[in-house]
């Protein structure tokens, strides 16, 4: 027993005099491999070496050595992922991410580096407009860090989307939109094979969350329907909300659009859910920008919807976010007038967006249309089941006449010259005259009208022509077509000198402008309200009848109580037009019985003057898509663009 009391305390002395191992040294110390006294502020060591006596804890980064992944061929049952995070945990520390070098992408012979510091602001990617204010995405800041960073916070929110479309997912029951029959040819639109870098979310079989089905309910029943106006296989109302199912950046941008609508025709409703489900969507779409990879399909897409959102709010002027974008996109996946499928689907309704938005400020077409690459010859087939090609046509040749009239220039002083002027712009006022009446002849027997009634032979006592056209895409021709025309009779040149030419552009212009009240008096389709709002202004600013003036308030006021979209402006400018001063009269109930609610519906009354409106100039190239370019210096999405590494438009679907 002694002898191992002994053997103990021999043991315990020698530990005794082991040195310790230092824990909480300086890094000084630690640098030059010497035992720290861990004294306060400064240690013995750092004193007599007269060093900077560095405190804290430091992480070493030794291999930061950047390999490429192996090439393994996709197949349709699985996709291979490599994800490399440790530039996100490096960016997490001062410094951490400077020890690796930057990623440098080819594309196209430029070297693409993206920026560590950024800040998440459109207004550098957007032409500046007079008095055009910006409006700022809700909670869109990059966190300090740069991209890198951006995209490790973006993290737990995809993970929260993904943990939503499993839970989503789990209920197997019939759809809510069965009753919609898509053909032989809905297969699924993103079907097809994809090499990405983002992982593939789970799909649903179906939306089971109430609000979710009540949003999107309303955007297919609602929105989707007269953003289909001149789709024939209905893409936005009948075919992408079953692909949504397993694209959350999709599926978040119809719930915001079908939130939004809600928004604006139902008080009951707060702002706050569209604005969740945008700025989900625009989040999305920003870290999809950034993957060179990324089906550029599904991005223009989400985009064009996104703009679509924009559209609905109130503030129009300050709804550029993603307007350029959602071009830019378009362009960089090659969608045109030959386009099929859902590039055809988002190509027309971009274009139609801006020729509306071109003659309300009285602007230039930013995309030429002779660049549209559509096919304008007539003597084709004209049966029936083409009515869409004619509509694009028609279209197109409202586009050439909203340039012809944003053009239009004052007299010069000199009259030699002034003469040669008018005689050019005439001549091409007769080809454009000549394009609507060849239209008009050439289209098929569908498209014409299949009954007319005068206002006396009516029962809902309206004062305009009944009308009638069987086809939605029909009636947005037919609206295209009088509003070239009503475009034509007064820009046409020779009125200038001329008084019989006078009379005859006064004629024809109040005669497009009855038929086109008509159409639009006796229509029931809301799917064609976004056209008809825009037709009836340039319509009722030709009407001189006080009472035929009365009832186009009336019928923009339906438009409104169906829609909730803002009718100010149309409101504002017919009045200025008109000529109304006393306001008073603005408030009588309107009597008469065009409309059921007539006896007891009150017109809104004239809103203030505005100064924004008259500070936009005329005549320009619209300034909204002046810089929808990824090409140029300064182009949207910037700081997040990555140009994609395969070829745009040929990974997803372009079928139909």
């Amino acid at each position: 027993m002694p002898a191992e009391v002994a053997a103990a305390a021999a043991a315990a002395a020698a530990a005794a005099a082991k040195p310790k191992r230092v824990r909480t040294g300086c890094l000084t110390c630690r640098e030059r491999h010497l035992k720290c006294d861990e004294g306060a502020p400064d240690c013995q060591n750092c004193k007599k070496s007269n060093r900077e006596c560095k405190r804290g804890v430091r992480l070493n980064f030794i291999d930061t050595t950047i390999k490429d992944p192996p090439i393994t061929p996709p197949t349709e049952e699985w996709d291979v992922i490599f994800q490399d995070e440790s530039r996100d945990i490096a960016s997490e520390y001062r410094g951490g991410l400077s020890r690796y070098a930057a990623i440098e992408i080819e594309a196209e012979g430029d070297v693409v580096v993206p920026k560590e510091e950024s800040t998440f602001d459109f207004a550098d990617t957007m032409i500046q407009a007079p008095v055009l204010a910006h409006q700022q995405l809700p909670s869109q800041q990059i966190p300090p860090g740069g991209v890198e960073a951006y995209a490790a916070s973006m993290q737990p929110m995809q993970d929260q989307g993904r943990e939503q479309h499993q839970r989503h997912g789990s209920t197997n029951s019939d759809s809510t939109f069965s009753s919609h029959t898509i053909g032989a040819t809905s297969v699924s639109s993103y079907n097809n094979t994809k090499q990405t870098l983002t992982p593939p979310s789970e799909t649903r079989e179906v939306l089971v969350d109430p609000e979710e089905l009540l949003f999107m309910q309303v955007f297919v029943e609602e929105v989707g329907i007269w953003m289909d106006s001149m789709d024939p296989y209905k893409h936005f109302s009948r075919l992408l909300p079953f692909d949504s199912l397993s694209e959350p950046m999709l599926l978040n941008a119809f719930l915001a659009c079908g939130a939004r609508h809600l928004v604006l025709v139902n008080p009951a409703y707060q702002e706050d859910k569209a604005l969740h489900y945008y700025d989900s969507a625009t989040r999305l779409l920003l870290r999809q920008l950034q993957n060179p990879y990324r089906d550029t399909v599904i991005c223009a897409t989400t985009a064009v919807i996104l703009n679509v959102y924009e559209i609905m709010c109130e503030k129009a002027l300050q709804r550029m976010n993603h307007i350029a974008g959602a071009r830019a996109l378009i362009k960089e996946c090659g969608w045109n007038a030959n386009s099929v499928g859902v590039g055809a689907a988002c190509f027309w309704l971009n274009v139609g967006m801006e020729l509306l938005s071109c003659l309300h400020f009285n602007w230039q077409v930013a995309w030429n249309p002779n660049d549209w690459g559509l096919d304008m010859d007539f003597s084709g087939p004209t049966g029936p089941g083409r009515e869409e090609i004619w509509t694009y046509r028609i279209l197109w040749i409202l586009g050439k006449v909203a340039n012809f009239r944003a053009l239009m220039t004052q007299r010069s002083s000199d009259p030699p010259q002034d003469h040669m002027r008018i005689q050019s712009r005439y001549e091409e006022w007769k080809i454009l005259k000549d394009w609507c009446d060849a239209w008009d002849n050439s289209v098929p027997r569908t498209m014409q009208p299949l009954g007319r009634s005068h206002p006396f032979q009516q029962t809902s006592k309206s004062l305009f022509p009944e009308v009638w056209l069987i086809k939605r895409a029909t009636v947005i021709a037919r609206m295209f077509y009088h509003t070239a025309l009503i475009c034509l009779a007064q820009t046409n040149p020779m009125i200038t000198v001329s008084q019989q030419d006078v009379q005859e552009m006064q004629e024809m212009q109040m005669q497009n402008a009855h038929t086109l009240c008509g159409i639009i008096a006796h229509v029931k389709d809301r799917g064609v309200a976004s056209v008809a709002l825009r037709s009836i202004h340039h319509a009722g600013e030709c009407l001189i009848s006080r009472p035929e003036q009365e009832e186009v308030l009336t019928i923009v006021n339906k438009i409104h109580k169906e829609t909730g979209w803002g009718i100010d402006f149309v409101i504002e400018g017919l009045i200025k037009k008109w000529g109304w001063n006393d306001q008073d009269n603005l408030q009588q109930p309107l009597n008469y019985g065009f409309q059921q609610q007539a006896s007891t519906t009150s017109l809104p009354p004239a809103p203030p003057p505005k100064s924004i409106p008259s500070a936009i100039p005329s005549g320009i190239p619209n300034p909204m898509y002046a810089r929808a370019d990824f090409g140029q210096p300064i182009h949207p999405y910037q700081n997040y663009y990555v140009a994609p590494q395969h070829h745009p438009g040929g990974q997803s679907f372009n079928h139909f």
